[in-house]
């Protein structure tokens, strides 16, 4: 999901925190207020959606915003982004409900327990199953708490700690970046960019498809060298005094998978296709969407025999988890407000136009995602980044003529990939905690793996731009 604070140190300094870099950008914004000429572009409404118009840049009066307008902007972007920072809030909730009733621990400890001597079978299987988790609930953060489990598992089997590390997060990664129906990146990039939410879904499965395979492949590769001969692993000295746990012990500490944890299951599948269904067929939007998360998450409270009050106790559980991610959003629509106020954000559009205007569209798709995956160092949340972005992407892509889905796109893998790899991703510095593998280590290890996901987006975006997706 949404990703949470985390102070990472290194050199001996400390990367300033995401809500500080965000401050100095409106800091920065309101100072740009007073230097860059204020300009506006002319605006339509054409299918529903509001586009701007070519060629109708015009200069206007300078309109600088004051020290106090700053400050004020904060709470003014926080209600003008409501709607998706609660839709935030309340998926969040819902799926703090899920966790609570223990049937994600428990389903994916009965898996791996059964495919404990199929090791050929196991990483693959796992992959799949956490990538399926990250393409429909954005899982991230969720991620650590499955660690253990996997360490545990592959080293039953002769795997190592990065072997079960990666295969959990590694997973999940595939499937955020893939994110077909992810709720916090897709979701709200797509609504500030006024498509359908989750529309482009098949281009985005097939794309998701490649990135999930090569790292299958990637780490399946890794353990079998690993198994043949343990002082391949990147960890080997850790991997010598680290004690072998077993995988059913793990099990047994999360409690047996039983009919009630199937039902949850059950009522997460059905769910999660009326909720398909509904923004198809029925127009569904980010209310209707957060409501039926709700219903699913009250059910599956009720069938996992939580209580009404434990319940309660888990949705709001789950709404502190995503504090941080969905607050960012509101900070980041304050830079937009300072924009707005101070009417430089045509500016900056019209500049970055002309810049690449006379590149092909390939090109121009290339600079927006490696725009996105140099700002996701600093704002590692991907709703926060969406809703820093997607504001000036939209609008740039309609003046150079690309569909508003290829920007999505290139937004979603901007933010997605480089998660796996930044020392700002608070998941990441989680599950290494977790896992007691330092960061030097993984860097070592997914290096290859993050440039191979790099190569397999900046073609799917060509393809994306050629094809005109939309």
């Amino acid at each position: 999901m949404t990703e949470k604070p985390q102070k990472v140190k290194k050199s001996g300094s400390k990367v300033p925190h995401t809500y500080a870099i965000l401050f100095l950008i409106m800091i920065a914004a309101m100072v740009a207020s007073y230097l860059i000429p204020a300009g506006q572009y002319e605006r339509e409404e054409v299918d529903s959606r509001t586009v701007v118009v070519d060629n109708s840049y015009t200069q206007v009066e300078q309109s600088p915003v004051g020290f106090f307008d700053l400050f004020k902007a904060i709470p003014t972007g926080m209600s003008e982004a409501s709607n998706i920072i609660f839709y935030i809030f309340l998926v969040g909730g819902a799926f703090g409900i899920i966790r609570a009733t223990g049937a994600i621990e428990s389903g994916i400890a009965k898996v791996v327990d059964k495919l404990e001597r199929q090791e050929k079978f196991l990483i693959p299987i796992v992959m799949i199953l956490f990538s399926i988790l990250g393409a429909t609930i954005g899982m991230a953060e969720e991620v650590i708490i499955f660690v253990p489990i996997g360490i545990a598992v592959a080293r039953a089997i002769g795997f190592d700690a990065m072997t079960g590390t990666a295969m959990v997060s590694l997973g999940a990664a595939s499937g955020f970046i893939g994110g077909m129906l992810n709720p916090f990146t897709v979701g709200v990039a797509q609504g500030i960019a006024e498509l359908q939410v989750f529309s482009g879904i098949g281009f985005r499965f097939g794309a998701y498809i490649f990135f999930l395979t090569f790292a299958i492949w990637y780490v399946m590769r890794y353990a079998a060298k690993v198994k043949k001969d343990p002082t391949q692993s990147v960890i080997y000295e850790i991997e010598k005094r680290a004690k072998k746990s077993s995988t059913k012990d793990q099990a047994e500490l999360l409690g047996a998978f039983n009919w009630r944890h199937g039902m949850v299951f059950l009522f997460l599948a059905v769910g999660l296709g009326v909720n398909v269904y509904g923004v198809f067929e029925w127009g569904w939007y980010l209310t209707e969407l957060a409501a039926s998360f709700i219903v699913i998450g009250f059910a599956a409270g009720l069938v996992g025999n939580l209580g009404v009050n434990r319940m309660f106790d888990a949705f709001i559980d789950g709404m502190k988890l995503v504090v941080f991610g969905a607050l960012i959003v509101g900070f980041a629509r304050a830079i937009l407000v300072i924009m707005e106020q101070g009417v430089i954000m045509d500016t900056m559009i019209n500049g970055l136009s002309s810049v690449i205007s006379g590149l092909p569209n390939a090109l121009t798709v290339i600079g927006m995602f490696f725009t996105q995956v140099v700002i996701n160092f600093f704002i590692p949340s991907g709703s926060g980044q969406a809703a820093t972005t997607m504001p000036i992407m939209t609008p740039l892509s309609d003046l150079l003529a690309i569909e508003r889905q290829v920007a999505v796109l290139a937004y979603q893998y901007g933010d997605g990939i480089t998660n796996s790899i930044i020392p700002t991703s608070a998941a990441l510095m989680g599950y290494l905690a977790v896992a007691g593998i330092p960061y030097d280590k993984w860097v070592k290890f997914v290096w290859k793996l993050i440039v191979g996901w790099l190569v397999i987006a900046l073609v799917a975006l060509v393809v994306a731009v050629t094809i005109g997706v939309s």
